[in-house]
């Protein structure tokens, strides 16, 4: 039954996505903020077809840490499911992403249409002025930024080195950090083609405030309370 599950929620995913793929590169010509509303409801399909298809649920804790303003969030990052979550959570966003992404066929129309942050992560000196003067741009314009710091998906009980750019952007910009601890291995394994039924948790952080602190210090901070977090999470 996992299987067959599995097999019907890609069934209803894809067609979707290949229409939405299409309606990217139609609505080019127009404000990004009318093409984010169109584009993010791939999104909201995807999470409520997950939930009828594989009985994957979700619940988020912390709502009341989201700020006011404009922010950078550094997210665990254990499936794609944070990837379309994050746009369901937090405001209006953009994305840090391996630059390869955007060459895929369709997806990357997609990706592309959405003017993420995308970087080269063999050239790390240019990768990091991208995201910062990128970054500062975006959050001056009411963007909030999503970055995974891990840099890519890690199975649940791993962990990654985490990378300084998130915690740089915050140092230089001024904006504030929200970090966010979320188990979503648990239910949507990374590399995994079945999706095991549950409620996948997430959790969101107090503000990091960037002002007068260094990014080894945004960082840590932010490394240490999202894996004491997901220990609390696996302990559930």
């Amino acid at each position: 039954m996992l299987f067959l599950r599995s097999l019907l929620f890609y069934i209803g995913l894809i067609p979707a996505g290949l229409v939405f793929s299409t309606l990217a590169l139609l609505l080019l010509p127009l404000p990004y903020q009318l093409r984010y509303q169109v584009l993010i409801r791939l999104g909201r399909f995807a999470i409520w077809w997950l939930e009828k298809t594989c009985q994957v649920s979700y619940q988020v804790q912390g709502l009341e840490n989201i700020p006011t303003t404009p922010a950078i969030v550094l997210s665990k990052h254990q499936s794609a499911w944070e990837t379309i979550a994050c746009q369901q959570i937090f405001p209006m966003q953009v994305w840090l992403l391996k630059r390869e992404l955007l060459w895929l066929p369709m997806l990357g129309w997609l990706l592309a249409s959405l003017k993420p942050i995308a970087i080269e992560r063999k050239n790390l000196r240019q990768s990091l002025q991208r995201i910062i003067e990128q970054g500062k741009q975006c959050l001056a314009q009411g963007l909030w930024i999503v970055i995974f710091p891990e840099g890519t998906r890690v199975a649940p009980g791993e962990k990654k080195r985490y990378g300084i750019g998130g915690a740089l952007l915050a140092e230089k910009s001024g904006y504030p950090v929200v970090p966010v601890a979320v188990n979503s291995g648990q239910f949507w394994p990374p590399k995994s083609f079945i999706k095991r039924p549950g409620t996948i948790q997430v959790i969101i952080g107090p503000v990091i405030e960037s002002t007068g602190k260094s990014y080894k210090e945004i960082n840590a901070k932010a490394e240490k309370w999202i894996e004491e977090t997901m220990l609390t999470i696996s302990e559930q």
